[in-house]
């Protein structure tokens, strides 16, 4: 078949599907529903918020749970149906009182990776040309009313910003700003300052992953706004697939069902592959050059072992010019890897005593793409 002959089959192929889809858009991991399906972890978040828009005194988050545990989508959900409540005037905290408007500010770390980075970022101004304490200056005297800031994916703090100056800052403030940070790494409070610990004091909300109803509750949602039929068969299938074999990553389930609706003919198990490899792909990609080098050291390590995997970690790290981690810290980010479905933890008995082994989750050929590419 020549070229032209393939692209014209494709197009007609994806014309006709495409007359099964209401809106695209739904399919679009940003997207927001109007009317997201209630779970019982948001009502902590938001009686945290809620709480202080009334009296002005933070209470601090931390919100972990693995990636597609809805965590993202409810924090700022949450954050602009509470600003649009201010501007149409449908709430007022301390009733004769004049308290400003509160501020919501929304950062991903992934893209702001340092507390230098993420004051530019609030400021509107370069990131060059300026000194951490100038920033905070102009931060904390722009900003005299509440504020809430969410830090998404917080665990990506560059190592460079080791102290996390911003929250001790925050923390320190007699603005009382309020923080609410979001990790896919269960221990990242381990990780902070023990300073910064102290003052910002976090209080600890943990998402479970999606069960089996709920997984269908939410593609039966996006099927009735984005699509005009599908089969009930084919639903409860992506969602049993998403459940056993992608820890109930929901976005693996809505870009199946997406893939479902555009190319029908391929199958459910196929077009869930490759949604779950394309994620896969897309997570090992977004790590930092020290997990990216754990998880090497883990393919090069066939017995597993995670202290023989630390030992390869350090000579694969100074090989490439990195600094490693203590073991404590790399250990951490084994429970970071494994919260993302990357890696598995298996506790095993030897001899008398139990020690954990350490398996990959996902093809070594999306790892080795990557490294290719970062270190060679």
């Amino acid at each position: 078949m020549e070229i032209e002959e393939y692209l014209q089959q494709k197009e007609t192929r994806l014309e006709k599907a495409g007359r099964k889809i209401r809106d695209y858009r739904v399919f679009d991991f940003n997207y927001m529903p109007s009317k997201p399906l209630m779970r019982d972890e948001v009502k902590p978040i938001a009686d945290a918020m809620l709480r202080y828009l009334k009296t002005g005194i933070p209470n601090n988050l931390l919100v972990v749970g693995s990636r597609g545990s809805g965590k993202t989508l409810w924090v700022r959900y949450l954050a602009e149906r509470l600003a649009s409540s201010f501007e149409n005037g449908q709430n007022s905290s301390q009733q004769g009182a004049q308290r400003r408007e509160p501020c919501f500010f929304y950062i991903n770390c992934r893209h702001h990776n340092t507390s230098f980075k993420i004051l530019a970022e609030i400021l509107r101004v370069r990131p060059r040309g300026y000194g951490l304490d100038e920033l905070w200056r102009q931060f904390h005297g722009r900003f005299r009313g509440p504020l809430i800031l969410i830090l998404d994916e917080a665990d990506l703090i560059s190592e460079k910003d080791k102290q996390k100056d911003l929250l001790y800052m925050l923390s320190r403030s007699d603005r009382n700003y309020m923080v609410i940070l979001l990790s896919n790494n269960p221990h990242f409070h381990h990780v902070l300052d023990s300073s910064t610990r102290s003052t910002l004091q976090p209080e600890i909300i943990h998402f479970r992953n999606y069960n089996a109803n709920q997984v269908l509750d939410i593609l039966r949602q996006r099927v009735s706004l984005g699509l005009y039929r599908f089969s009930r068969e084919d639903l409860a299938r992506i969602m049993a697939l998403t459940v056993q074999n992608a820890n109930s990553d929901i976005r693996v389930g809505i870009k199946t069902l997406y893939l479902c609706a555009i190319e029908p003919k391929t199958g459910v198990e196929p077009n869930f592959e490759r949604a779950r490899r394309d994620i896969v792909a897309d997570l090992v990609n977004g790590l930092s050059d020290k997990n990216l080098i754990i998880l090497k050291a883990a393919a090069r390590t066939p017995d597993g072992w995670v202290k023989a995997v630390y030992e390869e970690y350090r000579r694969l790290s100074l090989t490439v010019g990195e600094s490693p981690f203590s073991y404590v810290y790399f250990y951490s980010n084994l429970s970071y890897l494994q919260s993302i479905g990357l890696i598995l933890l298996v506790s095993t008995k030897v001899r008398k005593t139990y020690t954990n082994r350490l398996q990959l989750l996902f093809d070594a050929e999306v790892l080795e793409r990557v490294w290719r590419g970062r270190f060679l």
